[in-house]
């Protein structure tokens, strides 16, 4: 829905959180008991109708168009995901062991892709201070032209291309990635742009095998943080605030996306980091800090990954009051 002027009046302040999110999103079937499922997203949507986030403002998430999906990926990449989509309602089709497409699953990721461009829309004209992204499926792992590790389109590497290329005053984009899984596609489709930064926070061994502090990308705008299994949460915080941080004040830049995955948690079953909400809320103070800073506050972020539904909700509605107090 979209947001009326009784809603507006009711709060008080034009410029708070607003929340996307789209009901195809959760029509994306992966099929049964694969971890990204649609009741992440349910449980997510319901702890997000408290009457504590009364005031988060909410709209759907749009359709990305081709010329959208085009900051990122080649058009003959984005064809055939298209065509690998299944017409025949409860068929699915995979594209690799764990990446799986439903009938629905196109129009789910586009409303991803095209929530992260619409969210920067909305900040950039003032209507919004700051955004969250509800949507499936994810995209961090989504490279150039290989869609992988659950991610068809990277929503968060098109957000910040999309800032750039649409906005004058946006000369450099930043996307910080604190899920417990490395964006290889982000760190793949950043790597040769110097004004394009990732940094990203991730267990170590760990899947995808990639993020080593060594790949540094172009004009070290790469910068990887990685943690052992078993790690705890003075470990993230100290490396945040030893090397993610300063290397984000350091490229300041003028837009900023969250990977948010929250499967850092110690409750996770897909990694074995031991974080706890806690620690999600101070991830996100501290970002918002440099945000405050750097750039107008300006911040979209968009849900990556969390597999134990109700840890992944309780975290989600950490990250968003935060955002909302920002």
């Amino acid at each position: 829905m979209h947001l009326t002027q009784k809603d507006r009046d009711v709060s008080g302040d034009a410029m708070t959180t607003l929340l996307l999110t789209h009901p195809v999103c959760l029509q994306h079937d992966t099929g049964e008991h694969h971890p990204e499922r649609p009741a992440r997203l349910r449980t997510i949507l319901r702890h997000l109708d408290r009457e504590e986030f009364h005031f988060l403002h909410r709209d759907q998430a749009p359709r990305a168009t081709h010329s959208q999906l085009e900051l990122a990926h080649p058009t003959n990449y984005i064809e055939a995901i298209e065509r690998a989509v299944p017409t025949e309602e409860g068929h699915l089709n995979s594209i690799d062991g764990d990446t799986i497409v439903s009938p629905k699953t196109w129009d789910a990721a586009l409303r991803s892709a095209g929530g992260a461009c619409f969210g920067v829309d909305e900040v950039m004209a003032q209507k919004a201070r700051n955004v969250f992204c509800a949507t499936r499926p994810p995209g961090h792992h989504a490279e150039t032209s290989k869609a992988m590790g659950f991610c068809f389109f990277n929503n968060a590497a098109i957000g910040a291309i999309h800032a750039v290329a649409k906005y004058p005053e946006v000369k450099k984009a930043a996307v910080i990635d604190f899920d417990v899984h490395h964006g290889n596609g982000t760190q793949e489709i950043f790597y040769n742009s110097p004004n394009l930064f990732y940094g990203s926070s991730h267990q170590s061994p760990g899947y995808p095998e990639t993020g080593k502090e060594s790949e540094t990308g172009v004009a070290n705008n790469i910068c990887n943080l990685e943690l052992p299994p078993g790690s705890k949460p003075d470990q993230f915080r100290k490396g945040y605030e030893e090397k993610i941080l300063p290397a984000l004040r350091e490229f300041n830049p003028d837009f900023l996306i969250i990977s948010a995955g929250f499967d850092a948690h110690a409750r996770d079953p897909l990694a074995h980091l031991r974080l706890a909400v806690d620690d999600f809320i101070w991830v996100t103070e501290e970002l918002l800090k440099v945000a405050n800073e750097c750039c107008e506050g300006r911040v979209v972020s968009v849900l990556e990954g969390g597999y134990e539904v109700d840890a992944l909700a309780a975290s989600v509605a950490a990250h968003v009051k935060t955002l909302m107090h920002a």
